[in-house]
């Protein structure tokens, strides 16, 4: 029984947008879209994840989160990761995230799904993050200043890009935190390499738009990796895996908080998707998290 409540998927329900998983567990929390998706205040954070952590069993397997616009969610997944398995500075947790941004980015109003990462990369639990897939300008030089540097400056944080002159790194001293490719295909095996050479208890989060738009259909602009290439990086993980969340599913809504709309479409985001396209894109979605549930399972530590 325990074995099996580990693989049961989580489903966060907000946005309504993830199809049936088998055997899952899915908590209803679409009252709290508005107030979350994006994202919100730390208080009204810290409610949403005490209202979350009193439905939670003590063992489930991948969660999924909707939308990317609740990549933020991973933060509250991971802290109770975390204390679940007594992980501390003398016992690690490294994070992989496989994203097309690097969710590192500076929010003065709390947390959001552009900014979660430094929060997680600076836990005293956490041995790195490593962000990978990233083809986004938001770490070129024009939106050098946007990044939080400390946990590049630290060393607990490593983008992995491709296509993006990152050289304003140096400037910063903080080149060492960023690895550069020539091709997707390039990052990920190199990446696969790292993982599977440096055995550590791994927490992975994805979020879909690191595919490119042919592989799946998102809310956000996409990056360019291949199914088959963030396949084997799951598969590096093999033995290593002790949690995995995933968001990048594909919803429409209109924003009631006007700086939501405004920050978003500064981000070249847009959540108003026809009733057509949204249906023809969620069953590409269904499909896809289908085949990422089986491989993740495949990789989870028994």
């Amino acid at each position: 029984m325990e074995r099996a409540n580990m693989m049961r998927p989580l489903v966060l329900d907000v946005d309504q947008s993830v199809g049936p998983l088998p055997n899952e567990l899915r908590l209803s929390l679409t009252e709290w879209q508005e107030g979350i998706r994006f994202g919100s205040s730390l208080a009204r954070y810290r409610r949403f994840s005490d209202h979350v952590a009193a439905q939670l069993p003590a063992q489930y397997g991948t969660a999924w989160m909707g939308s990317g616009d609740f990549h933020h969610l991973s933060w509250l997944l991971i802290e109770r990761c975390i204390a679940q398995g007594g992980y501390s500075a003398a016992k690690p947790l490294r994070i992989v995230v496989l994203d097309n941004h690097p969710d590192n980015m500076r929010f003065p109003w709390g947390v959001h799904c552009g900014s979660w990462v430094r929060r997680v990369a600076l836990h005293p639990a956490v041995s790195h993050v490593h962000v990978a897939g990233i083809t986004s300008s938001d770490i070129g030089a024009g939106h050098a200043w946007e990044n939080y540097l400390a946990p590049l400056r630290q060393g607990k944080l490593s983008y992995w890009s491709c296509g993006v002159d990152t050289g304003w790194s140096r400037w910063v001293q903080a080149q060492s935190a960023f690895r550069n490719f020539d091709s997707v295909s390039a990052l990920a095996k190199a990446l696969g390499r790292l993982l599977a050479t440096e055995h550590q208890p791994t927490y992975l989060s994805i979020d879909k738009d690191v595919f490119a738009a042919d592989v799946v259909t998102t809310n956000w602009d996409q990056g360019q990796m291949r199914e088959q290439e963030g396949m084997a990086i799951i598969a590096a993980l093999q033995g290593q895996l002790v949690g995995s969340d995933i968001t990048g599913d594909i919803s429409s809504w209109r924003y009631a908080a006007w700086w939501k709309r405004l920050m978003s479409a500064g981000d070249g985001q847009d959540t108003s998707v026809d009733t057509q396209t949204l249906a023809h894109a969620q069953v590409g979605q269904h499909a896809l998290n289908q085949r990422l549930l089986q491989a993740l399972a495949s990789s989870q530590i028994a």
